[in-house]
């Protein structure tokens, strides 16, 4: 059975796994992202194909670690919940002011056009390689980190799903240069499914209000580890992918979704520019049955940060229209206010675990209004700590 195969099994896997989630009403706008961090048995295969073979230590040493690389993967899980701000100010003081002027609709239009959210792994994951070395902190060998994807459905529905693994054509370049690259291998996007406009009441994405919708996608990877001279060397940035997919009606299917899948062995469609360093292994002394000291190299911490972000702009049609829809907007924002739904703060909710069944870290991030924060919520999602 082929990797691409596999890939397909476990992405179909992961998606019936996390496809059912909490139906709650519209206008809460609660939206909720998987992130998958793939790990692949095969890339540390197909890196030792392209590395010379190395003179390790053999024996009690070498069964010893074979044995206790299972037992070193850790299992984060958990929730953290900050404050964020997604524009709900500008259209409180839109409705309470009494001068009404184009600038206005401008402005509040203009923070419509932009959603953005941030997803972070709560802790840091573990096992960046699947076994340690005894060769050094930059030793790729035994590499099982093999990409990321990021998921976000509707009951069963998925409205957006982007996935990226290693560049196979440039294992070349981790032997070389202790760098890796990523190639984009899936996408399923849909302006009219998105979250913009980034609005609380409850207007939907139209072509003919709206243009140029853009999505952007940042991954940023870091890691923490301590050298043989005893330096910890904290939070540092390794590198960082950026994506940058422009979804013109005219690429999109009859039920507005821009689908792509890469031919296998071929180049992406979509570019995902940067590079990232592999994560340095840290550095743990070791003692064998006979007391004798042995250096050696962990097998790699490391945390992501992926930025997501939706831009578009207005028509020229839509803008010569301002005064109408700005109306429509004060009878919206009156009606909504008296339902208490522009008063609400907003929180984030993100838990982190390790999936056995498709062998990758997934990320749970989910943005609701405060008031829907409840320990209710948060058990019927699974957002519990996992106590």
């Amino acid at each position: 059975m082929t990797r691409l195969t596999l890939h397909k099994i476990a992405c179909l896997a992961v998606t019936l796994l996390l496809s059912s989630f909490l139906a709650v009403n519209a206008q809460s706008q609660i939206t909720q992202f998987k992130t998958f961090v793939y790990t692949s048995d095969e890339l540390a295969n197909d890196i030792s194909k392209l590395n010379d073979e190395r003179d390790t230590s053999r024996g009690y040493l070498g069964d010893l670690f074979t044995s206790a690389a299972g037992s070193m993967k850790g299992i984060a899980s958990g929730y953290v919940t900050s404050f964020i701000d997604l524009g709900v100010t500008a259209i409180g003081s839109l409705v309470t002011r009494n001068a009404r002027h184009r600038k206005e609709w401008e402005d509040v239009v203009k923070e419509e056009n932009v959603y953005q959210t941030v997803i972070n792994s709560v802790s840091e994951m573990s096992d960046f390689y699947d076994a340690p070395s005894f060769d050094g902190a930059m030793d790729p060998k035994g590499m099982r980190f093999d990409g990321i994807g990021c998921l976000r459905t509707e009951g069963s529905d998925t409205l957006f799903y982007i996935s990226c693994h290693i560049d196979r054509s440039k294992l070349h370049r981790i032997i070389n240069h202790s760098k890796f690259e990523l190639v984009l291998d899936t996408l399923i996007l849909s302006p009219t499914h998105s979250n913009l406009p980034n609005s609380k009441l409850g207007i939907p994405f139209s072509f003919e209000e709206r243009k140029d919708f853009t999505l952007t996608m940042d991954i940023t990877l870091s890691s923490s580890w301590m050298n043989e001279i005893v330096q910890l060397q904290k939070n540092q940035e390794l590198g960082t992918f950026h994506i940058n997919i422009p979804a013109d009606q005219r690429v999109l299917d009859s039920k507005g979704f821009l689908r792509y899948v890469r031919p296998s062995n071929e180049p992406s469609r979509y570019q995902v520019t940067g590079e990232s360093f592999i994560v340095p292994r840290s550095y743990s002394g070791f003692r064998d049955e006979r007391d004798n000291f042995k250096d050696c190299w962990g097998t790699g911490e490391y945390k992501l940060t992926v930025s997501i972000k939706e831009t578009c702009d207005v028509t020229d049609a839509y803008r010569s229209n301002w005064k109408n829809d700005y109306k429509h907007r004060k009878e919206l924002a009156k009606k909504n206010k008296e339902e208490g739904l522009l008063e609400q703060s907003w929180e984030i909710i993100s838990k982190q675990d390790w999936n056995e069944i498709t062998r990758s870290w997934v990320i749970t991030t989910l943005k609701a209004p405060a008031s829907y924060i409840s320990t209710d919520l948060i058990n019927r999602l699974d957002l519990n700590n996992g106590k």
